[in-house]
């Protein structure tokens, strides 16, 4: 007699659906609210491509590859895009002021119960605005998807925030003090990031670092296993000004070149958002992408071509900001779901 544990019942079990219908309810009644929201704001929803020359560069994010074949019946290498940010970047530069798009995006290698492999992205851009508006819009949508949702308090694995509440805007380097007693600040002093002294204030706070990590494998650990769980409880937060390696796509804070405007917004302990004040110097883009393909290639990992269109794009964009807000995540709080998975209409199969 087999001893195997019986496979779990599809999501489209109709027991399994039924109890995943509420939430799949409240997805759509959020979806409309924001739509509603950014129309009522002048903003333009548009579609962008999915496959695209390059999938972002990214040092950290995996894509998934695919072959496009023209005419001629030569393979071309296109990607399934990590993010529309691209082709958004291209249509302000072609003279849309406000816009937003709700994109299937996909990143390969990730999944947890706040992971999946394709997912919808949320992201809009406001030309020739400061990012703080953008923090701004942030605690709106949270209002919105929560009255749509009917939800006043969000709880998530015995954390909870009021979605109503104004947000806390709290500096990466406060974040590293209050929370790990690192000081961040001091590791950025010179011209590069020292790694050793911040690996030595990671081992302080009780994390293990391997002789291999950089600088930014070791921000990442502290953020995530000291910061984060902090983040986001009774009230959102804005965690603001990363460090200038954390923000390859952010221009460099005023006054303060070692950050840069970059903020991401937390409830529950949740990432739910990245936003940026945008980074409009092709050239100095261009050295930053540069410099991350060749970690990643030192890494032995695949090091993605460089969307040449997209930086000609660059040169020609507005001062602007944007944002991606994980839109499962946000429906995920907003409706009680305990996965992410209950929250999609059909997960991505894993077997």
């Amino acid at each position: 007699m087999s001893s195997a544990s019986p496979s779990p019942s599809p999501a489209w079990s109709p027991h399994v659906y039924a109890d995943r219908r509420p939430f799949l309810l409240a997805r759509g009644r959020i979806a409309a609210a924001l739509r509603a929201w950014f129309a009522a704001r002048d903003f333009l929803e548009v579609e962008t491509p999915v496959l695209q020359v390059s999938p972002g560069n990214e040092a950290h994010l995996e894509a998934f590859a695919t072959d496009l074949v023209g005419p001629d019946a030569a393979p071309r290498r296109r990607y399934l895009h990590t993010s529309p940010e691209f082709a958004m970047k291209k249509l302000l530069a072609a003279g849309e002021p406000r816009l937003f798009t709700l994109a299937r995006v996909f990143r390969n290698g990730e999944r947890s119960a706040t992971h999946h492999p394709e997912f919808t992205m949320l992201e809009w851009y406001r030309a020739a605005e400061p990012y703080e508006a953008l923090m701004r819009d942030c605690g709106a949508l949270l209002a919105a998807a929560a009255e749509a949702a009917g939800s006043r308090l969000w709880h998530h694995r015995g954390r909870s925030c009021d979605p109503f509440a104004a947000p806390e805007r709290l500096d990466v380097a406060e974040a590293f003090a209050r929370h790990a007693g690192i000081d961040l600040p001091a590791t950025l002093a010179g011209p590069e990031p020292d790694r050793d002294a911040l690996a030595a204030g990671a081992v302080r706070a009780g994390l293990r670092v391997a002789e291999d990590d950089s600088w930014s494998d070791v921000f990442s650990r502290v953020l995530s296993a000291c910061v984060e769980p902090h983040l986001g409880l009774g009230r959102p937060t804005l965690l603001d000004r990363y460090p200038a390696p954390e923000a390859a796509l952010a221009r460099p804070s005023p006054g303060d070149p070692r950050t840069a405007e970059r903020f991401e917004l937390y409830c529950c302990g949740v990432e739910l958002a990245n936003g940026f004040g945008e980074l409009t110097d092709a050239a100095e883009q261009r050295r930053r992408f540069v410099a991350a393909m060749a970690g990643r290639a030192a890494r032995g990992q695949e090091a993605y071509p460089l969307d040449e269109d997209f930086l000609a794009a660059l040169a020609a964009m507005p001062e602007a900001s944007g944002i991606a807000l994980g839109f499962d995540r946000l429906v995920m709080l907003a409706a009680g779901a305990p996965r992410i998975e209950d929250v999609l209409w059909l997960p991505v199969a894993d077997a």
